[in-house]
């Protein structure tokens, strides 16, 4: 059986394009094929592969921040610490998986 083709056309921002192409190229997958393997994604969840949603909140990186904004985040970083307020990694890390496991059902 011949494979036919059929083009799919869109707009995406330049940018957009270049990143995501980049990180499939590093990933030896062609534009067309990780288009293809979206488009299949679609077809086996009836829907996308994802859920959309706005996160409430999201990491802020250093050159985002003030030196101000900075300082204050290590100084309640600090006195967390200091006051018992944490928990180990391992518990953290646990507690996370459960969460991502309780969201996912």
């Amino acid at each position: 059986m011949a494979l036919k083709s059929s083009n799919v056309t869109a707009r995406v921002e330049p940018d957009i394009k270049e990143r995501a192409e980049a990180i499939l190229s590093s990933l030896g997958i062609s534009a067309s094929n990780g288009i293809n393997m979206f488009y299949r994604q679609i077809i086996m969840w009836n829907g996308l592969p994802f859920r959309p949603s706005i996160p409430t909140s999201r990491p802020v990186a250093l050159n985002e921040m003030t030196r101000e904004e900075f300082d204050a985040k290590m100084a309640k970083g600090i006195a967390q610490a200091k006051a018992g307020e944490g928990i180990p990694a391992d518990e953290f890390f646990d507690s996370l998986k459960q969460e991502i496991m309780k969201s996912n059902v």
